[in-house]
């Protein structure tokens, strides 16, 4: 199981996140997509990407990132997955992604869909642009089910989204559930976020072990 965490990085929420799901039985991995800049944890117990001074640290990192990074890492994690004895390399990988990891489950899954079999991203960011790198764009290389749980506030800003995404993964013919979790904010999904709001988290945490059991 591959996790890539929200904009502010691996840190002890998200480790608290990934040993939940090895304790269901998943070999997993969550990185730190800012290995390149900094030793993870980048940012302190109880910052917020609200207060200046973390953006201030962690946006030169972000703008360091690109689908090209997101592509290699991706090479890269799963070819290290694979070559750890826990991992049964017979059984699909899934990937799981938060706030701007949910771009990079997507080109993860396009990238490797010889072994990614199912994919789940949290409260996404910028999944369905009219870029010419757009996540959705991805989708006829993509094998396997998927899950894309939208934060209300999100879909608000961009209502037509959700449309582009179902059409775009029923046109490949995939199992993807894309869902807007009503009353639930951006960040909602995540232990020390300070929108987490533990039923509707608990919610999609079951639809994700749910989807896992179906597809891996």
């Amino acid at each position: 199981m591959l996790i890539w965490p929200d904009i502010l990085a691996l840190r002890p929420s998200f480790r608290a996140m990934a040993t939940r799901l090895a304790e269901s039985g998943y070999a997993v991995l969550c990185i730190n997509p800012y290995y390149r800049d900094a030793v993870a944890p980048v940012v302190e117990t109880g910052e917020s990407f609200q207060d200046a001074s973390t953006q201030k640290k962690v946006l030169p990192m972000y703008r360091n990132l690109s689908p090209e990074t997101h592509r290699a890492d991706a090479r890269s994690f799963i070819d290290w997955l694979d070559a750890q004895s826990s991992v049964d390399k017979s059984r699909p990988i899934g990937t799981m992604g938060y706030c701007m990891g949910g771009p990079m489950v997507m080109r993860a899954a396009a990238e490797r869909s010889d072994r990614i079999g199912a994919g789940c991203a949290y409260h996404p960011v910028s999944l369905a642009t009219e870029d010419d790198d757009s996540p959705h764009l991805l989708i006829p290389k993509m094998n396997g089910q998927f899950l894309i749980a939208l934060a209300e506030n999100d879909d608000e800003r961009n209502p037509d989204d959700k449309a582009v995404l179902r059409e775009s993964f029923a046109a490949r013919g995939l199992t993807a559930e894309v869902t807007v979790f009503e009353g639930a904010l951006h960040g909602w999904c995540v232990l020390d976020s300070r929108v987490y709001n533990e039923a509707a988290a608990e919610v999609a945490w079951a639809k994700t072990l749910d989807l896992f059991k179906s597809a891996l």
